[in-house]
């Protein structure tokens, strides 16, 4: 069973983004395939059936676009943005090792292809390939920016093993954790662009709350659509979190507003791991009595609604229109 919520705007799109992008698109691509080149002949194949597999690039071309918006005329943002689709690609390597995860876009899993270490050592071979086409920029506050988001990710990511199957994660901690592994790379992608272009102070700020706020929205609809999507558009299947024990936005809500007897299920579940046959149907029939699918989306507008809002001040034009709509498409996207 699965509650498919509606949205406000389900008009969203990123059609206008990929249109204006394109042509720098094409150049971050061709950058993507040329440094996943290797002797070592299993590190493009581990790397490209992911790079591959259908991922909408949407981080690097929040790169290209903020570039844009602010004015940059130089090339170095191919470069950052190809660096940040690499450093995504290694974080979600990495993660389906963490997870255990049998699959990734619709697909297996890279781990399950060439095994747990193979995809570890690919992440960290494209981690390193990202820093270096980083040095290679020249910019040191983009390398500074960039560098910084990695470290954060990274305890972003170690403070969600520590929430993992802890039922008494509150709201506040579980947003601590969003921003850190899913919303900080956002924010980076968005920032370089106008640190490249020599924007002042407050123009970076602003690309960079765009990018931090539809971060923490993008990963509020996953977690929603985790018990409220259709496997086929989420690329994995639905109930994942559940079975991996991850306390996530649905789960916190549920949890503190049910009974006694609801917060023993979820701590037989997630806590302690004792999932039986029909727990993911009730689990989901708690979250709808509660609405906490609901109210998770409705967290994930507010956030989507100061993403907007941080581009307030920039003259309207075709870019910042591309931009806004891709907000909508990000709370949008399970339709």
């Amino acid at each position: 069973m699965a509650v498919v919520v509606p949205f406000e705007n389900p008009q969203g799109s990123i059609e206008r983004l990929v249109r204006q992008l394109a042509p720098a698109m094409e150049r971050v691509n061709a950058t993507i395939l040329d440094r996943t080149g290797s002797d070592v002949t299993m590190i493009p194949e581990v790397a490209n059936h992911l790079i591959s597999s259908g991922g909408k690039r949407l981080r690097p071309m929040l790169t290209l676009a903020m570039a844009q918006l602010t004015g940059y005329a130089g090339d170095g943002h191919i470069k950052l943005a190809a660096a940040v689709e690499f450093m995504h690609t290694a974080t979600l390597l990495h993660d389906d090792v963490v997870d255990q995860s049998d699959m990734r876009r619709g697909k297996q899993a890279a781990r399950m292809l060439w095994g747990n270490e193979a995809s570890v050592l690919v992440g960290d071979f494209l981690l390193g390939q990202a820093f270096k086409m980083m040095v290679e920029v020249g910019n040191l506050q983009a390398l500074d920016i960039l560098s910084s988001a990695a470290a954060v990710i990274a305890e972003g990511e170690v403070m969600q093993l520590g929430a993992a199957k802890n039922t008494a994660t509150n709201e506040d901690e579980y947003m601590a954790v969003i921003r850190g592994k899913t919303a900080e790379l956002f924010a980076a992608a968005c920032e370089v662009g106008p640190v490249l272009a020599g924007r002042d102070k407050a123009a970076i700020a602003a690309c960079r709350s765009y990018g931090m706020n539809l971060g923490v929205a993008f990963q509020l609809v996953d977690d929603a659509l985790d018990y409220g999507g259709k496997s086929a558009k989420l690329g994995k299947n639905v109930g994942d979190d559940f079975r991996e024990g991850k306390i996530t936005l649905p789960v916190v809500l549920s949890f503190r507003r049910g009974s006694d007897a609801e917060r023993a299920f979820w701590n037989r579940t997630l806590g302690e791991g004792k999932i039986e046959d029909g727990d993911l149907d009730h689990a989901i029939g708690l979250m709808t009595k509660h609405h906490a699918i609901e109210d998770t989306l409705g967290r994930a507008r507010h956030y989507g609604a100061i993403a907007t809002e941080a581009l307030a001040l920039v003259p309207d034009c075709e870019i910042k229109t591309a931009l806004e709509e891709t907000v909508a498409f990000c709370i949008a996207r399970a339709y």
